[in-house]
């Protein structure tokens, strides 16, 4: 009889692997990003990298008859409007959204997606933040429906103040970010690391700025000329990045920027070749990277790419999909709890190693790397510059790479599960 009900269970559950994928579904994603405004030039790249991996993923079959297809929503980079968009996602019985830029927005969006699924269950809703890095998301305001694939501020900032502690020309920095809560958290690291790690550092200034709203970053290039400082430290992303370099090379600024996002859409154009070697970037990527298993994804990409976003640059967002879809199979099912029951605590051989979603706050800890900017091979720079960044003559190439331990700093996160 005991052998009997065995043999019906593993019956059951063969039976359960055999039907998962076996019946056509698509399983819908809601992209709540900038499509139109100043950043709308970001949200596109995103989509259009998103959309290029998700194409692949349907195409290698890995989940059967399930297709995976990536629905945008304009949120102006507004959390008032993504509240909007999410409504709209609900409302069409989308069950997954993914989100990266502005930290204010996904605040938001956690906040929102907590009330609907604690008032709807069965009906749950799964955030992935791609982009996303205000600490707080994976430490005092944690979700069991969030994850995170990008490193937060605070593991970016260890690690480049790690780098930066071996940089003895570094003397006198200068803090610029934006005026929500990724700017606030990216000062607030900046200041205690490096007092911790280069206490001889002087901090010549501090400024925040609206975000997404200075047209002229001249006056703010003048105090950091008149600090004399030799370094400047900036979170800023998108327009308010490009803008800033634009307006530090129109004045000749002679300073190394230490950045997270210089690397990002139109910012390489704006720096120009007088940038090479005074560009650095804390990344989980770059097209230059050695033992680059991501080479022919990032060539295949570059391919086809559309009109304005030439280049490859969220791997990351390669990661998250691939994870998701891997959950999915593991999950053997295409509901969110389920997902993500099977997200937290996973491994995953990435590109450049081994990645792990950490279970205890659903952060993903991966590889680092300081880059910098030069020339690329082709306009007199190193050889390993190869591939340059939107035909700007300039390459990323690695200062450093930092291994994911280094940059876990611990959480305070207290997850409530379903």
């Amino acid at each position: 009889m005991i052998q009997r009900m065995i043999g019906a269970a593993a019956l059951a559950a063969a039976a359960m692997l055999v039907s998962f994928g076996a019946q056509a579904q698509t399983v819908k994603v809601a992209y709540i990003d900038p499509l139109s405004g100043p950043f709308a030039n970001v949200g596109e790249q995103g989509l259009a990298e998103f959309r290029f991996a998700v194409d692949r993923i349907n195409k290698s079959g890995r989940l059967g008859k399930v297709k995976l297809e990536v629905v945008p929503f304009d949120n102006k980079v507004s959390p008032q409007e993504s509240l909007n968009q999410l409504k709209r996602v609900i409302d069409q019985d989308i069950r997954y959204i993914t989100q990266g830029n502005s930290s204010a927005v996904a605040g938001a969006l956690i906040e929102a997606v907590n009330r609907h699924n604690e008032r709807n269950p069965g009906k749950e809703i799964l955030y992935l933040n791609y982009a996303a890095v205000d600490p707080a998301y994976t430490n005092d305001k944690c979700s069991f429906w969030h994850f995170r694939f990008d490193a937060n501020s605070d593991m970016k900032m260890e690690s480049l103040t790690t780098w930066m502690a071996g940089q003895k020309n570094i003397k006198k920095v200068y803090l610029l970010n934006q005026d929500y809560s990724f700017g606030h958290a990216v000062k607030k690291a900046a200041r205690e690391m490096l007092a911790r790690k280069r206490p001889d550092v002087q901090i010549v200034g501090d400024d925040l700025h609206p975000l997404g709203k200075v047209s002229d970053f001249a006056p703010y290039v003048a105090k950091i000329k008149a600090a004399g400082a030799d370094s400047v430290i900036t979170g800023n992303w998108g327009n308010d990045m490009s803008l800033l370099v634009k307006a530090g090379r129109d004045a000749g600024l002679d300073v190394i920027w230490l950045t997270y996002y210089a690397g990002g859409l139109g910012t390489p154009t704006a720096m120009g070749e007088a940038a090479a070697g005074k560009v650095k970037i804390i990344a989980e990527y770059h097209s230059n990277v050695e033992n680059n298993k991501a080479a022919k994804w990032d060539a295949d990409y570059r391919k086809q790419a559309p009109k304005g976003n030439p280049d490859f640059y969220f791997l990351r967002g390669k990661i998250m999909w691939d994870m998701f879809a891997k959950a999915i199979v593991q999950a053997k099912s295409v509901e969110p709890k389920a997902v993500a029951l099977a997200l937290e605590g996973m491994r995953h051989d990435g590109e450049l190693g081994e990645v792990e979603m950490r279970k205890t706050d659903h952060q993903l800890i991966q590889p680092l790397y300081v880059l910098s900017i030069v020339k690329s091979a082709a306009k007199g720079g190193p050889k390993n510059a190869k591939i340059d960044m939107e035909g700007s003559g300039l390459a990323p190439v690695t200062e450093a790479r930092l291994e994911g331990y280094t940059s876990a700093t611990p959480t305070s996160c207290q997850m409530k599960r379903p």
